[in-house]
């Protein structure tokens, strides 16, 4: 399998090279892994005369009646005529002109395949797909015929979806059962009925029927999901048994002085059950891994807080890092005050520190007098060093990369505890394959008071009337968001339409009357600090900003958020913007402005954003419409290089995969027994072939 793809009769190293430029192609296990995208009945015939404007993808059998080069140099193109009787269907190359002359015959009959068009008035097919036609068996039945992805480059040097077939039927026939050997035991096949591996890939490409095309993507959808189970199952299993952790023996004093005299609400039973589960993690003596997965405003500074208590019982020192020098600030302010009226020490450190305090920092760190530290990426800096680091939380983890979180982990002799916190949501299915070596937990639950926020979509001719609603909930003490989409800080046209907006908002609210706050990128960060103190201390009653405001910013005045260019935001970054309101007692709104003109998806995503408040939901839609690969944080996984399942539609597949591999490691944690040992081979040659990492 392994075999480089140019040893396959009829690819040779011209072709070979194209191959692995253009579709990836390198070896025979590559091209057994280029799955068809469609099959053609190739008993299914159309007439010329059957092609309309609307006529996608057509098969017809007709005489080539003409063939002519005509044009010069770059303008040189190959033209020809089909007729069947019915028609005249026009056909068209562009490339390889010579190589098409030379090997079409004129008078012939061919099987033609390919996208049609009209040019002149007349049906034209441009680059078919063409091989001399041969009546089809007697009784033959469902002559299925593979179509792959290619590329116009690929077609042109006759490399389209119906040579790659003809290659892999080549392939097929040198290759024995050896070949493509079983990786999934004997007794899962059994139980589930699944073919075995060799059948799969052969009915993937050439099915006698669609129910056995069927069966074949059933049993490689079911592998895909199995395999990545298996090894999540064993990462998972291997940190938990061998991984060293610092122990948390007890619950002491700083814990239990805070939960019962300091503690400013009752907590909610999901954030008690994540408590259990961290505390529980904690004193095994392992390296705790945890994801906490919880929407915004269900109250998972609270949980780390607590954790951070639990470790200073122990003796060790905390850390929190957040991916912006605001949401630091957040952070320090909130935890700073609920930790005034106790015995211990907690400092901010940031890109913007001051050398001094950056020093002072330093020191009460290397001593063990600093309990807490909050920061920004500033934490990973080779100077920052901890006398003995307990326990680490990374909040809005997607925001880093990996090699970034983990220097954290290595500024401590035996490997801190880990709490990742997003208030991301992450669809069950994502969080089992890209997070699946994670330990996983869901706080679905909002603190008690909270109100839902109404979410309501205005396009920007209702714009005076929104302005109005704004001056009515500041006349009553209120503040207000008006956030504008500056992806990116250099785009010099978002920076206009902000800056434009900003005017026009004060053209509304004039001062002294009202006061605005501006935030965007490009501030410098004591300005952009100030602004935004100013308003979460009440002095400013409107802030208009970009979505640097995203995560982190604790307003619980705040009752109003409007989302300028709202068709222009994602469904997740539209929720976290939504979740800035509705913070405190009273009730919030969301207004989700738009241009008049709003594509589908566009409509789609401000539909669901008026429907429902629940994140969960929010991202069960966010990956339907946009598919795993844009979810934020998933990119960098390395756990989802999945070729035919899809999160959204084979969920049952993935349920089923997850319990047979944790049922098949349970019982086998080495895979030693015989009939995991074709698994066991199977993993160790995939080894170095996928970017899996332990702290996903």
């Amino acid at each position: 399998m392994s075999t480089p793809i140019e040893f396959l009769k009829g690819v040779g190293p011209i072709r070979g090279d194209l191959l692995k430029k253009d579709l990836n192609i390198y070896t025979f296990e590559d091209l057994l892994g280029h799955f068809p995208f469609r099959h053609i009945d190739k008993t299914k015939v159309n007439s010329i005369a059957d092609i309309h404007t609307d006529t996608d993808f057509i098969q017809v059998i007709g005489r080539l009646t003409h063939l002519e080069a005509i044009g010069e140099g770059r303008g040189r193109r190959l033209v020809g005529q089909l007729q069947d009787g019915t028609g005249v269907l026009e056909l068209a190359w562009f490339q390889s002109i010579n190589w098409v002359e030379k090997n079409l015959v004129l008078g012939s009959r061919y099987l033609v395949y390919g996208r049609t068009g009209v040019f002149n008035n007349k049906p034209q097919m441009v680059h078919p797909e063409m091989e001399l036609f041969v009546p089809a068996q007697q009784g033959a039945k469902n002559l299925l015929e593979p179509v792959y992805p290619s590329t116009e480059k690929l077609k042109a040097r006759n490399l389209g979806g119906r040579q790659l077939a003809a290659l892999t039927k080549q392939l097929f026939s040198q290759l024995k059962q050896r070949d493509i050997p079983e990786n999934i035991p004997n007794e899962v096949l059994a139980q589930l009925r699944l073919m075995t591996r060799y059948d799969a890939y052969l009915k993937i490409h050439f099915p006698s029927s669609p129910e056995e095309y069927e069966r074949a993507l059933n049993r490689l959808k079911f592998e895909e999901f199995f395999i990545a189970q298996v090894r999540l199952s064993l990462i998972r299993l291997q940190r938990h048994k061998s991984s060293q952790g610092v122990l948390f023996e007890k619950v002491g004093d700083y814990f239990n002085n805070f939960y019962n005299n300091h503690l400013p609400f009752e907590l909610t039973n999901a954030q008690k059950r994540v408590l259990k589960e961290i505390r529980q993690d904690t004193a095994r003596g392992h390296q705790m891994n945890r994801l906490l997965q919880g929407d915004v405003g269900s109250g998972k500074t609270i949980v780390a807080l607590l954790s951070m208590l639990l470790a200073a019982d122990n003796g060790y020192q905390s850390c929190i890092m957040a991916p912006t020098e605001i949401l630091a600030q957040q952070h320090y302010a909130g935890l700073s005050e609920l930790l005034k009226d106790m015995p211990l020490n907690i400092r901010i450190l940031t890109g913007s520190t001051k050398a001094k305090e950056r020093r002072a920092i330093h020191a009460a760190l290397l001593d063990g007098s600093l309990h807490f530290l909050v920061g920004t990426h500033a934490l990973i800096e080779d100077t920052v060093q901890f006398k003995n680091l307990g326990f680490v939380v990374v909040d809005e983890q997607h925001r880093f990369g990996v090699a970034q979180r983990a220097k954290l982990w290595e500024k401590a002799k035996i490997p801190p505890h880990i709490l990742v916190m997003t208030a991301t949501p992450i669809p069950r299915t994502l969080a089992m394959t890209a997070y699946g070596d994670l330990d996983y937990s869901v706080m679905d639950e909002l603190p008690p008071g909270r109100k839902p926020i109404l979410t309501v979509h205005r396009d920007e001719m209702a714009r005076a009337s929104v302005m109005e609603f704004i001056r009515g909930e500041v006349e009553k003490g209120r503040q207000a968001y008006i956030i504008y989409p500056l992806i990116d800080e250099s785009e010099k046209v978002s920076y206009e339409d902000l800056m434009q907006g900003y005017e026009q908002v004060k053209s509304f609210f004039p001062e002294p009357n009202y006061l605005i706050s501006m935030v965007h990128g490009r501030q410098p960060a004591d300005m952009k600090q100030t602004n935004m103190d100013r308003f979460v201390n009440g002095e400013t009653n409107i802030m208009v900003s970009t979505t640097v405001i995203e995560v982190g910013v604790n307003v619980p005045n705040a009752s109003v958020m409007v989302i300028e260019s709202a068709e222009k935001f994602g469904l997740s970054q539209l929720h976290q913007l939504r979740g800035r309101v509705g913070r405190g007692s009273e009730k919030s709104f969301c207004i989700l402005l738009t241009g008049q003109k709003v594509s589908k998806e566009g409509r789609e995503r401000i539909k669901v954003m008026c429907a429902t408040n629940d994140g969960f939901k929010i991202a069960e839609k966010d990956l339907e419409l946009r598919g795993p690969g844009d979810i934020e944080g998933t990119r960098q996984s390395g756990a989802l290089n999945f070729k035919l399942v899809s999160l959204v539609n084979d969920r049952q597949v993935l349920e089923s995969a997850k319990q047979w591999a944790e049922a098949v490691v349970t019982k086998d944690e080495g895979l030693d027994m015989a009939e995991n040992l074709p698994l066991k081979s199977f993993l160790q040659q995939q080894k170095g072939k996928t970017g899996w990492s332990k702290i996903a």
